[in-house]
């Protein structure tokens, strides 16, 4: 086991953070999933087999991914951010369409679909840090509307029509990265207001030719449905019975297997099974517990972009560790009824097929800065040891 932990390079907390997190998964979706075995006509152990095979190839990646030198990636994102778009694209045109969200692609050979938002992320985030770590001069206007404002319109505007949630998350997290990068506020400013007044364009259009936006109907329902909270539980029927779930749980764990919402909750296993594990190992082990694991990780991000000599180094890490941690909040705030329902997984645990690919992914090139600053640590150790001897 120790020879184990000493192959993995970088950030260890991180490393633990990320199997605390799987293990949670695996516990979870295997006391979860009995009413999706049930409408499924499978068996629990085949969708855990399943969970549990997205997990491993997940750590396969995390690894792999931790191994390469991290400025690798900022030439792969400068060549896959237009194969991104145009998977994007290809997924509004052709992909798999479920409550009028064409989402999913299907890779050939393996016939697993995959949800192209989740990789465009990624890569989104590599380029953009790519963007702002080479920009010597002051930034005009002028540049950010073209080296920044153009890519991120363009991906987070191709999410958009089947994803919303994903689109601003995505969008609020590149603009959060532009302020830490030192982009000046007034350029922010008329970029958010940009985007603000594009969306209330789009949303006008729809109004005239509902077929542009079919989402927007669904958009509506689920403010509303916010707006109404306890007024109208029918309206608000997921939302209802997280807290119902999150009542029941208590402050201490009970035993596994013993939560009671698997039969009720919509989707106890994927985006509601944060009241799942609340109500099962309790508020302080199960909330607090998970929510601590999300903070640990985004901390020990931060920690790795401040000692990171390298501008795009930092900023690849702490605009990953963003994307993860904050996805993770929102979905922990829609069982809690603080913001809307946005159907965001909570990453690494929800269960999911390629999502946990890519979040592996993410944390692997989290932890490939940190591999790097571990490797100039110990060669700057040898050289001044090499001086002192010669």
């Amino acid at each position: 086991m120790s020879s184990m932990i000493n192959r993995l390079k970088g950030d260890r907390t991180i490393w633990m953070a990320a199997l605390f997190l799987g293990l949670i998964s695996l516990l979870a979706v295997y006391g979860s999933i009995s009413s999706l075995a049930v409408k499924r006509d499978g068996s629990t152990l085949h969708f855990l087999f399943k969970h549990a095979l997205m997990l491993g190839t997940g750590g396969l990646i995390m690894y792999y991914a931790s191994l390469l030198r991290y400025s690798i990636y900022s030439r792969l994102a400068q060549l896959a951010i237009w194969l991104v778009a145009g998977l994007l694209l290809l997924t509004l045109v052709l992909g798999s369409n479920i409550n009028d969200a064409s989402r999913w692609l299907t890779i050939p050979i393996i016939n697993q679909s995959f949800q192209t938002s989740d990789l465009a992320k990624v890569v989104l985030i590599a380029y953009l840090a790519r963007v702002l770590a080479k920009h010597e001069a002051d930034w005009t206007l002028r540049d950010v509307g073209l080296k920044l404002m153009l890519p991120v319109g363009l991906i987070c505007g191709l999410i958009l029509p089947a994803n919303f949630s994903t689109a601003a998350l995505l969008f609020l997290i590149c603009v959060t990265l532009m302020f830490i990068a030192q982009v000046p506020i007034k350029h922010l400013a008329l970029l958010i207001g940009a985007a603000v007044a594009a969306f209330a364009l789009l949303l006008l259009i729809a109004d005239f030719l509902p077929d542009l936006l079919p989402r927007a109907a669904t958009w509506a329902a689920r403010i509303k449905a916010f707006g109404a909270g306890a007024a109208d539980p029918d309206a608000n029927y997921q939302v209802e019975h997280a807290k119902i779930a999150i009542a029941s749980g208590g402050f201490l764990p009970s035993m596994p297997g013993t939560a009671a919402s698997r039969n009720w909750l919509p989707h106890p296993y994927s985006d509601m099974i944060y009241a799942f594990i609340v109500e099962e190992y309790g508020s302080i082990l199960g909330g607090l517990g998970l929510l601590l694991l999300y903070v640990i990780l985004l901390r020990r991000a931060v920690v790795i972009a401040k000692r990171c000599e390298k501008p795009f180094g930092a900023l690849l890490s702490v605009g990953l560790g963003l994307m993860l941690v904050v996805q993770a909040m929102v979905n922990m705030a829609v069982a809690v009824n603080l913001v809307p329902v946005t159907g965001q997984p909570l990453p690494l645990v929800s269960m999911g097929g390629t999502s946990i690919w890519f979040t592996c992914l993410a944390i692997g090139i989290i932890l490939s800065v940190s591999r790097s600053q571990e490797q100039q640590h110990i060669e700057k150790k040898d050289a001044k040891l090499r001086t002192a001897t010669a």
